[in-house]
């Protein structure tokens, strides 16, 4: 079957299987390939990377050619591409390997210089500009096509081993998809493909910024002549007759000095401190008298303990009557009482 030259159409599947073939060919080969890998959404997403995007929009001369080289770097068919200075070489995977090439002419100096002056005063550091954060006006500036870093027709040739007869194919047209999102992570590498610096912006704001502080002019500052005329004084003279100004006292003097002016106040500090313990201890002393007393009220006063005697004589009177040990008598004076009790 006849496709006037064209390979048969492959799918994205049939595609990206294809891709990873030339991938490990690639590396069994021992090259080097950095892909632009598969993903979704916008082509590019940072500053840089969307005006490199919509800067090609007038590079086209065929208006399908842009979307499907858009939906080719999407997908993951851009298997290669190497930035360097003024050039892009690439690899795409479509019905066959294609292979791009694609030159870019350098910024004219005068072009560049003109970009610096415009800029300076308004670009801080090198950082602020690899992460876009610079002003509307600066970045439009910096991206304007055909006046400043954003390449114009005109200043690129592309080429494609493809058998389309467009200028830009949609190989082409994905490698510079491709070089958009590329510019996300790199942004370094714009500057790289112009031949120019970065570094030129920043030392363009410090020049802008060393220009606006101007020395005095000399017919503002006064000479010795003039002030002695003005003031009366010899300048000379008085030079002469300034006293040097007093040795500074060493630290240590110094903080003798500190510590004996603050010697009285610690000392009363510390008599204070006595004075109030011992207060304190008086209070408690008092404390422990009252209470003591107090005891005292409720419990009594304590009774002696009785002797022995006045023990016994307790013990005596309780005995019955009947118990009690009769004294003994003589058997003589037991008669004579009986005698007694007869008569």
């Amino acid at each position: 079957m006849s496709y006037y030259g064209w390979k048969p159409y492959l799918s994205v599947g049939e595609r990206q299987k294809k891709v990873e073939n030339a991938a490990a060919k690639a590396k069994k080969a021992g090259k080097v390939y950095a892909p632009i890998a598969a993903y979704r959404g916008a082509v590019a997403k940072t500053v840089w990377g969307k005006a490199w995007c919509d800067n090609l929009q007038a590079y086209s001369d065929y208006a399908n050619r842009l979307p499907r080289g858009a939906s080719y770097v999407r997908n993951g068919s851009v298997i290669d591409l190497q930035l360097s200075a003024g050039k892009v070489a690439a690899l795409v995977m479509g019905s066959s390997l294609y292979k791009v090439n694609i030159t870019v002419e350098p910024v004219e100096p005068t072009r560049w210089k003109s970009v610096c002056k415009d800029c300076s005063g308004s670009v801080a550091s090198l950082v602020e500009i690899l992460q876009g954060k610079l002003s509307s006006a600066v970045m439009q500036r910096i991206c304007e096509p055909g006046k400043g870093l954003m390449p114009s027709p005109k200043d690129i040739r592309l080429d494609c081993d493809c058998p389309d007869w467009a200028g830009v194919c949609k190989h082409i047209a994905a490698v510079l998809y491709g070089v958009g999102a590329r510019l996300d992570t790199q942004p370094e590498l714009l500057f790289t493909l112009r031949h120019v610096d970065a570094k030129d912006l920043v030392q363009a704001a410090g020049a802008g910024l060393a220009s606006t502080q101007k020395a005095p002019k000399t017919a503002r500052v006064l000479d010795d002549a003039l002030l002695d005329d003005v003031f009366g004084l010899d300048m000379a003279q008085a030079v002469e007759n300034v006293k040097p100004l007093p040795r500074l006292k060493t630290a240590a003097k110094t903080s003798a000095k500190v510590n004996a002016a603050k010697a009285p106040a610690v000392k009363k500090a510390a008599a204070k401190k006595v004075a109030v313990k011992k207060i304190a201890a008086k209070k408690v002393a008092a404390k422990k008298v009252v209470a003591n007393k107090l005891a005292v009220k409720k419990v009594g006063p304590k009774k002696s303990a009785p002797g022995k005697a006045a023990v016994k004589q307790v013990a005596a009177k309780k005995v019955a009557p009947s118990l009690r040990v009769q004294p003994t008598v003589k058997p003589a004076k037991a008669a004579a009482l009986v005698k007694v009790s007869k008569r």
